[in-house]
């Protein structure tokens, strides 16, 4: 993450934090909600594999929202997933 294209003020004239350390933040955070995200979905298509279900050949809607109250925050990422 870069905060070159943001205004002065913010990462630019007057840092009040060090990009670096912002950016290893964001990364680790990101790693964990990825790592323990999938585990979840892994588990929860074994679930429905045990109760006799399938995904095979079927796609599903996926939503994940990230919130954080302290920077007013809310970001939606939708997809498909495709068994």
């Amino acid at each position: 993450m870069s905060f070159a294209g943001l205004p002065y003020g913010f990462g630019r004239e007057k840092t009040m934090v060090d990009e670096d350390k912002v950016n290893m933040q964001i990364r680790k955070f990101l790693k964990e909600v990825g790592v323990t995200s999938q585990r979840a979905i892994e588990k929860a298509v074994m679930h429905k594999e045990e109760d006799g279900g399938t995904l095979d050949g079927q796609s599903i809607k996926a939503v994940m929202t990230l919130r954080i109250a302290d920077l007013d925050i809310e970001h939606t990422v939708e997809s498909e997933l495709k068994f």
